[in-house]
């Protein structure tokens, strides 16, 4: 199993860390790639709309969803 990466974002003026395993951060830094979006500005979105779903799990799902659309 891949061991979690821990990285540190600023969301709405606070610093917070999210653990994900490298390959979704792979996804997730390629989806803000195509979007023309800091990595960080990626996960404000992500942050904006996950509904009360914990962050990392709302990150997972959106680069899921990203990895499913792509041919």
């Amino acid at each position: 199993m891949a061991s979690l990466r821990k990285r540190s974002v600023q969301l709405s003026g606070h610093q917070t860390s999210i653990a994900l395993e490298p390959e979704f951060w792979a996804v997730l830094e390629a989806m803000a790639a195509a979007q023309t979006l800091s990595l960080a500005a990626l996960i404000g979105r992500i942050d904006d709309a996950r509904a009360g779903r914990p962050l990392a799990s709302a990150c997972r799902l959106a680069a899921l969803a990203f990895a499913q659309d792509r041919p």
